[in-house]
């Protein structure tokens, strides 16, 4: 069923192009990301989907009876209570018709009292029960952004249009949203910076890059293979033309002295093609971001007995000792509502802690990049803003605008003109052009488009100083840092060497020995092979003379074991059975749409199965069976 039909439309803003002649069709089984740097017109296009904005040209035509809805970045409410605001979901729009209807591919609606049951349930799975009885107009813009998930979640639909549904979850929120929209029955179009949501969640991208669109089957992994080929070839271009041009030079001087004025020009005209880069060339190499950095001492960040929280209720925790090196790489992780970001602003001294000290060395220059970002005067023009005091940019500033895209007739532009995420970009920017040598980064990924967060990883790989970062992006914690703090909300935090990888270790451990505990076998992933939830479910009867499920003995955990690993072998034959028909199908872009959806499925099945087993493995261990 075609939900929505694009047919060559373009969209500007003052004195820039947007994306021009994007023809795409959004089905009921589709999955399509939206990806490309701030600024390139990712939330018009969602906007221009949903009806909200009209196209400067081209025409869209959305299915007759098409129930959409929509998430904002920006999402507003009244002046009720959040528990009134998201147990009144609003109707979908409805296209070709003024009323809410039904229809066979999204949310069957069910009676009010149901209604307002599942809003609950939603919100108290994205922690936003405690302030259910608080006003819309107390609450911070992160929870207000969750709010309005939780309406478009229960707001039966056929077309979900999602503008960074993941900003401000935590973790274990983000992998519960991943696995209610894999049960969504429509279509699903959305925007997110998180890479490993992305993958898991879509099946087509669409790229917005410098004024053209291009459509990616297949899902993130596809995206980044056809756009690296893509550069590739560009790059090739590139050099086939700087060489025809080269040789029509040589050429030229080889002639004869009278040539005059038409030479010339030709050699001028040859000189202009090998010193500028084509315009539809692939991006510049890495530039040289790093400028000189002050030196760092031994002494950097010290916290001792530190407790902290609000005046007037209970600490959020207390005696944490901390010591940061001048290489620091630290993740700080954990739900929300822990006091991540207010440990980071008392590490700041932007706070004050209810006891304890902290101490900064002597030569610390902090560059702190929080939430908020700094206070930006829109009437200023970024490179202006940039330049700051000094008057003018210098040579590091110029490499920073450049690798942040901020590039051309972008450094001219005034700031009120910038989207939203393009002043993220540059209020990070800034941030770095202060040339810190001590780093905190609170949320940096939020607002932040896919080829910034790259760059600001690169960035990080080789950068001098000491790094804390909060963050929920399990990519981003990936590739930056070496150590977490743990907070869990329950006890003191604690520091887990073996960075993002180590935490997760630990909490998949955690699970599967509540589970063991409870005599629960953990549910199979989506997409799992059948035969793994019959030949490893536990035998029925097990209970204990109260009634309540016993722990596995080492026999069934040793037969669960096997046939675990027998699944996990299964879907590795696969797996690699559909690499080799990818290989073989390079030049048949139908069929490698096709795979490429097998794969996708393929990949989950083998990850529900890997999970499984790594359980399985950890719990034999315990018992002391051998692996």
């Amino acid at each position: 069923m075609i939900l929505v039909d694009l047919d060559t439309v373009t969209a500007t803003r003052p004195g820039k192009p947007l994306f021009e002649d994007l023809s795409f069709t959004v089905s009921d089984s589709d999955r399509i990301g939206i990806v490309g740097i701030n600024g390139t017109g990712k939330s018009t296009l969602l906007r221009v989907l949903t009806g909200e904005s009209e196209p400067e040209y081209g025409d869209v035509r959305r299915g007759r009876g098409v129930r959409v809805a929509s998430l904002a970045q920006t999402p507003g409410f009244g002046t009720a209570t959040l528990r009134d605001a998201i147990t009144s979901v609003p109707s979908a729009y409805v296209s070709g018709t003024a009323e809410s209807g039904g229809g066979a591919h999204g949310t069957t609606p069910g009676s009010a009292a149901e209604g307002a049951w599942e809003s609950l349930a939603i919100a108290d799975r994205l922690g936003l029960s405690p302030y259910l009885d608080k006003s819309v107009s107390e609450l911070s813009g992160g929870q207000l952004k969750r709010a309005a998930l939780v309406q478009v979640l229960v707001t039966p639909a056929d077309l979900l249009v999602l503008d960074e549904p993941t900003n401000h979850l935590d973790i274990d929120a983000i992998a519960w949203l991943e696995d209610r929209l894999a049960e969504h029955r429509g279509g699903l179009v959305l925007v997110t910076h998180d890479r490993h949501f992305l993958d898991r969640v879509t099946n087509r991208i669409v790229e917005l890059d410098r004024g053209r669109a291009y459509v990616h089957e297949g899902g993130y992994a596809s995206y980044l293979e056809s756009r690296a080929l893509r550069e590739e070839a560009a790059a090739t271009a590139e050099r086939k033309r700087r060489n025809l041009a080269r040789t029509e030079l040589a050429w030229l001087r080889r002639g004869a002295p009278a040539r005059t004025s038409k030479p010339k020009a030709r050699i001028e005209s040859a000189k202009v093609t090998i010193n500028t880069r084509a315009e539809n060339s692939a991006r510049p190499d890495h530039l040289p971001l790093h400028a000189t950095v002050p030196r760092l001492g031994d002494k950097v960040v010290e916290l001792e007995g530190l407790s902290i929280g609000h005046p007037g209720q209970d600490p959020l925790f207390t005696g944490l000792d901390l010591l940061l090196d001048n290489r620091e790489r630290l993740g700080i992780v954990g739900p929300n509502g822990v006091g991540k970001s207010t440990l980071l602003d008392v590490m700041a001294m932007r706070i004050r802690p209810l006891s304890g000290s902290v101490e900064w060395g002597t030569t610390v220059r902090l560059g702190y990049f929080d939430q908020k970002g700094r206070e930006l005067n829109p009437k200023q023009r970024v490179r202006d803003a940039v330049a700051g005091d000094k008057g003018e940019v210098d040579w590091t500033d110029k490499a920073l605008l450049e690798a942040f895209w901020f590039d051309g007739d972008a450094q001219w532009a005034p700031i009120e003109l910038l989207s939203g995420g393009e002043r993220r970009r540059l209020q990070l920017l800034l941030t770095l052009a202060d040339k810190p040598n001590v780093l905190f980064l609170d949320e940096p990924t939020n607002d932040l488009d896919l080829d910034t967060l790259r760059e600001l990883e690169d960035f990080l790989d080789d950068w001098p100083g000491a790094l804390v970062v909060v963050s929920h992006d399990r990519a981003f914690l990936e590739r930056t840092v070496a150590d977490v703090i743990v907070m869990d909300g329950s006890s003191a935090p604690t520091r887990l060497p073996g960075g993002y990888a180590a935490y997760e270790d630990a909490r998949r451990a955690s699970r599967s020995r509540r589970r063991v505990d409870a005599g629960v076998r953990p549910p199979s992933g989506a997409g799992a092979p059948s035969t793994m939830a019959t030949s490893t479910s536990p035998p029925t009867g097990s209970g204990g003379p109260d009634g309540a499920p016993k722990a596995a003995s080492p026999s069934t955990v040793r037969f669960r074991l096997k046939a675990a690993e027998k699944e996990l072998r299964a879907a590795q034959k696969v797996m690699v059975g559909l690499r080799e028909d990818f290989e073989a199908a390079l030049d048949d872009h139908v069929r490698l749409a096709s795979i490429a959806e097998e794969m996708a499925d393929a990949e989950r099945q083998l990850d529900a199965a890997e999970e499984q087993w790594l359980e399985l493995a950890d719990l034999a261990e315990q018992l002391g069976l051998r692996v």
